[in-house]
Order: structure tokens, then sequence, then C-alpha cells
């Protein structure tokens, strides 16, 4: 029997680590390849992030669809659970944003590429 001290153990073990909130964050606005994703996540290898989606997919949170053609194509998206993702994400999203602002008033030469505008539509679930 698996045993947590505190519930963000579960959260971290799933979503932890320096990519999967990323990875979570940029299917948030919708269906992405593989090639996709990458380029989306600057410094991350093709090996790693498949092992990322991979590792969401075994916990419910990404589905990964094959299509039967070749070249080779698949897709990945966030199941319903998945989704259910969204509002840790744009917490942290936020936080970081004050994060910087925070540094950057204390003087930290420090700056966010990020649009103004939201990374992603907020999707929610009835």
């Amino acid at each position: 029997m698996k045993q947590y001290n505190l519930g963000i153990e579960a959260t971290l073990e799933i979503i932890g680590g320096k990519w999967k909130a990323i990875i979570i964050c940029l299917l948030m606005s919708g269906v992405k390849r593989t090639g996709e994703l990458q380029r989306s996540i600057d410094g991350i290898s093709q090996k790693v992030l498949i092992q990322q989606l991979r590792e969401l997919e075994r916990d419910g949170l990404v589905r990964r669809h094959v299509y039967q053609q070749m070249p080779p194509k698949v897709e990945y998206s966030l199941t319903e659970y998945g989704v259910t993702a969204n509002k840790i994400v744009d917490v942290m999203c936020t936080w970081g944003r004050e994060n910087i602002a925070l540094r950057q008033q204390q003087g930290e030469d420090i700056i966010l590429l990020e649009n103004k505008e939201p990374l992603f539509e907020m999707v929610t679930t009835d």
C-alpha cells in the first residue's frame, strides 16, 4: 500500500518535475503532435519528451492517438481527467508571473518571454 504524508506528494508524483506541467499547459489549447510539443518546449530532447508523455499517459492525464499511416502520425491530447489539472497549472503560471515581477522589482535581470495573451484557453468540465 502506497502512503503519502501530504496530498501535495501525490500531486508532485504525477505532474512534478521540469517538464510535465509545461506539457499539460501546452495541451490545454488542444491536440498536439510530438514535434509541435518539442518546438514549444525549449531545451527538451525528443527522448525526454516522449518519456514524460508516456508517464502522463500511464497516469491517465494524456491520451495518445496513433494513426495507421505512413509516415506514422501520433497526436496527444488531455483526457477529461487531465483537464482537471488546469486549475493547478493556472495557479502555477500566475505564481510564476508574480514571482518574476517581484524579482524584477528587487533588481534581478530577468524577463518573461510569454505573451500577455493566455497560453491556453481555460477548459472546464461540467
